[in-house]
């Protein structure tokens, strides 16, 4: 069994070694510089997100990894994720073509809705569209990734006829993953299309996707599509020690907590439920690089996943420790993630 391993960010905001926050700018170049970290220590994938608020430094994934690219030379690329609804497909396919060809065809794209709206004002697209735009822009898009002459016609975007989209990518198509939050018709969304999935697990259990897996497997089967992989993210923070890991990322996962929930609602995040998203069950993957290595491998035969993806950066969590607990992902889990994988699927780690 191999399992794949990679990193996710969404370019938050945080304060520098003097304490003042640091520009967007800044921010940006020190996730080129944690891609290429990443790269070095041998991991599979690194994704960068999109938004478009204050708190966060990225709103072009496309445009930052079209500059890794160029700093990394085995790592595959790719956004996490795409806000296709509020996005043009033609556009985004040509970014990340463009993307694909800087780094010798490692690009990939991730396409959602996004958890978030502040783009849909922004680019002046109805929010009670929300799921109309991304169910057409979707299908352009699949139409996209043939490569070839594309006629098509929906009701929200104009028309395309017979036109053709450069540049192509040279294998001939973008690899492409639907993101799903666990809801029965995404997961029968990607599956008519015959995409990957990848779950965002951001809280309770991740063995409780299993059945969305099962689902979308079968679901699969029914359009008569080839077998997919199947990949999840969650947050998490890589430490020598379990209380090490806990006590420097939990203010930082407390603040996170505290800012979104202002917008919806959401209580405090207290320890105890910290402590407990960080246990066996939870879906936060905090600790050593053995106690989420355990995790990792438990969690992904539950999903029968292929790759799972570490959220690294969380709220004002700094440059350094981010960096650190890169290299022990890279390194130590990977190491103990081998180790534990050598002899499935004759068995998992107690």
């Amino acid at each position: 069994m191999t399992l794949q391993l990679g990193l996710n960010t969404f370019g938050d905001l945080y304060p520098g070694p003097d304490g003042q926050m640091l520009s967007g700018a800044q921010v940006i170049r020190n996730v080129v510089a944690e891609a290429a970290l990443a790269d070095r220590v041998g991991l599979d994938f690194f994704g960068i997100g999109e938004h478009h608020r204050e708190d966060f430094a990225v709103s072009s994934p496309e445009t930052v990894l079209a500059g890794i690219a160029t700093v990394t030379e085995r790592i595959r690329l790719g956004s996490a994720v795409t806000v296709l609804s509020s996005d043009d497909p033609v556009r985004v396919y040509q970014r990340f073509a463009t993307v694909d060809a800087l780094s010798s065809g490692r690009a990939e794209v991730i396409l959602g809705r996004g958890s978030f709206t502040e783009s849909f004002p922004l680019f002046g697209y109805p929010l009670d569209q929300y799921e109309a735009l991304f169910e057409e822009k979707l299908q352009l898009f699949d139409r996209l990734r043939t490569e070839g002459v594309i006629d098509w016609e929906g009701r929200l975007r104009a028309p395309v006829r017979g036109l053709e989209v450069h540049p192509k990518t040279e294998s001939g198509s973008l690899p492409t993953w639907i993101a799903v939050g666990g809801s029965p018709q995404s997961v029968v969304r990607a599956a008519h299309y015959g995409l990957p999935v990848i779950f965002a697990i951001i809280g309770g259990s991740p063995a409780a996707f299993a059945p969305f897996a099962d689902y979308y497997r079968q679901a699969l089967e029914h359009f008569g599509k080839e077998a997919q992989p199947v990949a999840f993210h969650s947050p998490g923070y890589v430490a020598e020690t379990d209380e090490q890991a806990r006590e420097e990322f939990f203010p930082h996962q407390a603040y996170t907590h505290a800012r979104i929930g202002r917008e919806r609602g959401w209580g405090p995040l207290t320890r105890a439920e910290f402590d407990a998203m960080c246990g066996p069950e939870g879906a936060y993957f905090v600790g050593s690089p053995e106690t989420v290595a355990r995790k990792i491998v438990r969690s992904s035969a539950a999903l029968g996943a292929a790759r799972f993806d570490l959220k690294y950066a969380v709220g004002t969590l700094d440059h350094a420790r981010m960096t650190r607990s890169i290299e022990l992902f890279g390194t130590e889990v990977r190491r103990y993630v081998e180790d534990m994988t050598a002899d499935l699927p004759a068995g998992l780690p107690d």
